[in-house]
């Protein structure tokens, strides 16, 4: 046809820089078999260049733009070559941006598209399309996206329209569930503009293995064999583009015709796996209070961390459960652990295993695999454990360290790879387990018993206030002390409030020392390539200055006493009141020594994870400055290149001096739609994504569910903070964000009360609020969309629920 316009048929999906995603998605559907296509072509992205090249130079704000676009006059080599393509009838003039329905971003309404449009007409909508890729929705979409404005350019797709009994929409995965072997299918009337506007209700119907399970019928446009040749062609359609499709589709003359194909971007990518029996997955990031996408390095590094074999999916772990779910006695005790700590986790599990057969049992019912905390820790009540053990982590990081300086190449990698079994060591270290599990075990213990006995909720949560060896809280009121050395120099406190770099931490020794103890922390510590305090110290100021603002000089001492002595008086009422009942005196002992189990463990809780990050800090400047070498050499582009290589591909890197660039390059892609996803608690080899519920009917009108974990309650401003950088917290707010690890404890110090959308009972935002006397709710799904910041709500720590009471 020409340079300006292409036929469909002569379109494939490598042509997007030319015909744009639609584009070349529907080139693409012309050439599988059995798939009818209304006849149509392409005004490609040169005549888009060609027209409005010159508007584009001069750079304008995106409303002159469009306004300028609409206004040009097609040039005749242009012109000609579209209106030689058509003849008589009406057509569909639409819009096909070259970031456009794209594997990972759909822009799906994006940009602007046309129906029923007279041939004399269609070179006025070509430029209305054109001028729609600089509608404010579309700037923002791709800004939100991360696509380079002007490197965005737009073919116009123009086919003949049908005139069609029925349309609609297929899902080759249900979109509600990510289950990718049910199909949604979606029918109304005649073209379907009604639907897509809301005014009428469509049929839907969804398909699994060539039947409809289920059906809700509005109009009654098709018939079921219609709605199973439907998903039968959808499935071809998958299986030729190798993931689930979002197919629009119009029936007419009684066969159907494909409008448009693009990917479901918005879908949970699901584990590769050799078999095609049934498995379950449960989040590791939900564990470890951190639900971002990693980066390969992180990924890697995690998995060299841990011994318990771990999958990837869209850029997350998980660990595949259904070994332990085919024994019954595994499979209880670790329904009973989840339970404990995350009811989410442990009712979606319920869920999977009552669809019968998905996961069967094994017929040698065993003792099953092994369920860490499942047994009785046997430890002994000693202090000194605790001590001891922290006090060889401490020697061992320190001779990591001195080891580590002169080592570089792959000496270096090597020497990091051989480390690993002292940090497993460390972390698993038998000692140290039985020590974490006597703090959680006396946790239950005292909760479960002074329920029964006493009718008190959670009482354990203010016996554990202000426990000894919490690194975690210590680190919260550790920088109230900084705030103190601050607030007395006011030239500080301006340096602070403006400072523009990082070189403001050579002017405050107090916070250099914080640094010094505290610096391997950060927001989602357990990914090694995330910059730490001590490489971005800007990210404490708001903390800081919230700390200078609003407490006074020795607020950390106080709050720590404060703690104790509430701890003590309600050591003394409870013991108190268990000498006044039947068997009261052993009832008490009993209680007595649980309360010193529990106060000499629970705070170690947090040691491991401290020390962990400790190790990885190490690591991760030694792997930079060898990153820096290779960059400086050539090898990479910028030292962070590193961060989308898995740990033994930079061994490989080291050993060979050279990187694959575009491996690299489609990394950081991967990574950026990562970004966007939310993974679930349990997933299934069917991509089907369980949330769990509380199923609770004891909760006021209104009543916004989560898990209690800190006892009390409390009113106060909500503050909906999803980076700790923008925190703005006054004394009394309540913090709700979507999930809290420990970088995120020295805000705890200036709140009232918190709320998470992620975390269990033991996770560490719940034992920070108790060891601050918190009442705290978590795992409130959909937290921080349901709570508005500013809101005033009441959080009832005790009972697991929040209430909104003003806007």
């Amino acid at each position: 046809m020409g340079i300006y316009v292409l036929d469909l048929h002569d379109i494939d999906q490598t042509q997007i820089a030319t015909a744009g995603g639609k584009g070349a998605n529907l080139g693409e559907l012309t050439r599988i078999d059995g798939i009818s296509v209304p006849a149509g072509f392409v005004v490609t992205t040169e005549a888009f260049s060609h027209v409005v090249r010159d508007a584009l130079d001069e750079q304008l704000e995106p409303a002159e733009l469009r306004k300028i676009i609409e206004g040009i006059a097609i040039p005749d080599e242009v012109a000609a070559e579209i209106t030689s393509a058509l003849g008589e009838g009406l057509y569909a003039v639409r819009s096909s941006a070259t970031a456009e329905d794209l594997p990972g971003a759909s822009f799906a309404g994006q940009q602007d598209s046309y129906l029923n449009v007279e041939a004399g007409a269609v070179l006025r909508h070509v430029s209305l399309c054109w001028a729609s890729l600089f509608t404010d929705r579309a700037v923002a979409y791709r800004q939100h996206n991360g696509f380079d404005q002007q490197a965005v350019t737009m073919a116009v797709v123009v086919q003949e329209m049908v005139a069609p009994q029925a349309a609609g929409v297929l899902f080759t995965a249900d979109p509600v569930t990510s289950n990718r072997k049910i199909a949604r299918v979606e029918a109304v009337p005649g073209l379907g503009e009604a639907f897509v506007s809301g005014l009428v209700n469509a049929d839907s119907y969804q398909v699994r293995d060539g039947e409809i399970i289920d059906r809700a019928v509005a109009a009654g446009v098709m018939t079921d064999a219609q709605v199973v040749e439907l998903v039968r062609l959808g499935r071809r359609i998958e299986e030729h583009f190798g993931r689930p499709q979002d197919i629009e589709w119009c029936l007419a003359d009684g066969g159907f015709q494909i409008v448009q194909s693009r990917p479901i971007t918005t879908l949970f990518p699901v584990p590769e796996v050799a078999d095609q029996d049934n498995h379950v997955y449960v989040s590791v990031g939900h564990q470890q209070m951190m639900t971002d996408a990693m980066t390969p390095l992180g990924l890697s590094v995690w998995q060299l961390t841990t011994p318990r074999p771990m999958a990837e999916a869209g850029g997350r772990l998980f660990v595949d459960i259904t070994p332990v779910l085919s024994v019954t006695t595994s499979r209880n005790a670790f329904l009973d652990m989840a339970g404990k700590s995350d009811p989410l986790m442990g009712d979606a599990l319920q869920t999977v295993l009552s669809r019968e057969g998905f996961v069967a049992l094994s017929d040698d019912d065993g003792p099953g695999l092994p369920i860490p905390g499942s047994e009785p820790a046997t430890i002994e009540t000693d202090p000194a454990i605790v001590t001891e053990l922290i006090e060889q982590n401490e020697d061992s990081v320190a001779a990591l360290k001195l080891a580590i300086r002169e080592k570089s190449g792959s000496e270096l990698l090597d020497f990091i790879l051989e480390d690993f079994q002292e940090l497993r060591r460390l972390l698993f270290h038998p000692r140290s387990s039985q020590a974490i599990m006597a703090g959680m075990q006396s946790t239950w213990w005292l909760n479960g018993h002074l329920q029964e006995w006493l009718g008190e909720k959670n009482a354990a949560d203010v016996l554990t206030q202000s426990v000894p060896h919490n690194v975690t809280s210590e680190m919260g009121l550790a920088l109230l002390d900084v705030a103190d050395a601050i607030r007395p120099h006011p030239e500080l406190v301006e340096l602070l409030e403006n400072a523009t770099d990082e070189s403001f931490v050579d002017e405050i020794p107090a916070l250099r020392a914080y640094l010094d103890k505290y610096g391997m922390r950060c927001v989602g510590e357990i990914d090694i390539t995330r910059p730490r305090w001590a490489e971005q110290p800007s990210a404490l100021v708001p903390v800081l200055l919230t700390n200078v603002r609003n407490f006074e000089q020795g607020a950390g001492k106080q709050r720590f006493e404060e703690g104790l002595r509430q701890a003590a008086a309600k050591e003394r009422e409870v013991l108190e009141r268990l000498r006044a009942l039947p068997d009261g005196e052993e009832k008490a002992d009993e209680t007595r020594r649980m309360i010193e189990r529990v106060r000499t463990f629970t705070g170690y809780r947090e040691y491991p994870k401290y020390g962990m990050v400790s190790r990885y800090f190490v690591y991760k400047q030694a792997l930079l400055e060898e990153a820096g070498r290779l960059a400086r050499a050539g090898v990479l582009d910028e030292r962070e290149d590193i961060y989308f290589l898995r740990f033994q591909e930079i061994q490989e890197v080291v050993r060979t001096q050279k990187a694959d660039a575009e491996l690299i390059r489609q990394r950081r892609d991967a990574f950026r739609s990562y970004q966007a996803l939310t993974p679930p608690r349990v997933l299934t080899s069917d991509g089907e994504a369980i949330s769990g519920s509380y199923r609770r009917d004891d909760l006021p009108a209104g009543a916004i569910v989560g898990l209690p974990v800190s006892a009390g309650v409390v009113e106060g401003r909500a503050r909906v903070v999803l980076d700790v950088a923008d925190a703005d917290l006054e004394p009394g707010d309540i913090l709700v964000t979507a999930y809290t690890d420990p970088s995120w404890s020295p805000l705890f110090v200036a709140i009232a009360g918190l709320v998470t959308e992620v975390g269990g009972v033991m996770t560490h935002g719940a034992v920070i609020a108790r060891e601050y006397g918190l009442p705290a709710v978590v795992g409130v799904d959909g937290a921080t969309r349901l709570i508005q910041d500013g809101q005033r709500i009441r959080v009832h720590g005790t009972d697991g629920y929040i209430e909104v009471v003003t806007d």
